[in-house]
């Protein structure tokens, strides 16, 4: 039953996306099928919890999966709120509350990964980006180490990474109300996970996989995501970040 009411919210957030936010989707190379098969789908450049909105570029079908097998980690901090907690519980099969720390939450959430039906929606920076381009605390924004863990636990599948033009132009963190009827834009690719494993410890080393996956995914964060950042700017006709340096191609 959990099932079908999650999937009929996601269904309405997709519908109500589409009306509220106009997202283009482009992808960074083409790919056979790239909805098939994901195993990870990873979102960098985390700015608004407004995300829910990109949604509307998922087939149904995904959105299934995610009602019946998704596994969401989430700052517990974020599930603790009144109303957007609630929502957000709702998003996925599994959704589990996670801290900052290294502690029974994150293994909770690497047994669920275990499940070869799993479909596991995370943001790798573990926590938002602010108008300074620094995190809450005033340090800059970081890949954390989770994800390499994950990665690490699967035998194979697909690697779903979006990299978000960002979203504060529709709500930035501490802001009451949103902006709606504007254009978000978000690049994505879709890497094998044994490849992109393998082809990571034969560059890096065996023993230093996290440390490859943290390099890696933060050179396509700063490449990939500064290129939607400017088109999104370009469009709504705002001054257009400047570039940034290419990203390393692993795929």
């Amino acid at each position: 039953m959990r099932s079908y009411i999650v999937f009929l919210l996601l269904i309405s957030i997709k519908a109500a996306s589409r009306a509220f936010c106009r997202v283009r989707l482009e992808w960074v190379r083409d790919v056979d099928e790239p909805w098939s098969g994901l195993r990870v789908l990873a979102l960098l450049n985390h700015t608004s919890l407004f995300e829910p909105v990109l949604l509307s570029i998922v087939p149904n079908r995904v959105l299934w999966q995610l009602a019946a097998h998704g596994v969401v980690p989430i700052a517990d901090k974020t599930l603790a709120r009144p109303l957007v907690g609630r929502l957000f519980r709702l998003i996925a099969s599994e959704v589990l509350p996670v801290t900052r720390e290294r502690d029974d939450t994150w293994t909770e959430v690497l047994e669920q990964v275990r499940d070869p039906e799993a479909l596991i929606i995370l943001c790798p920076e573990g926590r938002m980006k602010r108008p300074t381009g620094l995190d809450r605390s005033g340090n800059p924004m970081t890949v954390r180490g989770g994800i390499a863990d994950i990665l690490a636990s699967l035998p194979g599948g697909g690697l779903f990474i979006a990299y978000s033009g960002g979203l504060h132009h529709i709500q930035a963190p501490g802001e009451r109300f949103p902006r709606p009827f504007q254009p978000a834009w978000v690049g994505a690719e879709v890497l094998d996970i044994g490849t992109y494993r393998d082809r990571l410890a034969a560059w890096y080393g065996a023993d230093s996989f996290k440390g490859g996956v943290i390099e890696d995914l933060t050179r396509r964060r700063d490449a990939y995501c500064r290129r939607f950042a400017r088109r999104a700017a370009s469009h709504r006709g705002e001054a257009r970040p400047a570039d940034s340096p290419s990203v390393a191609e692993f795929s």
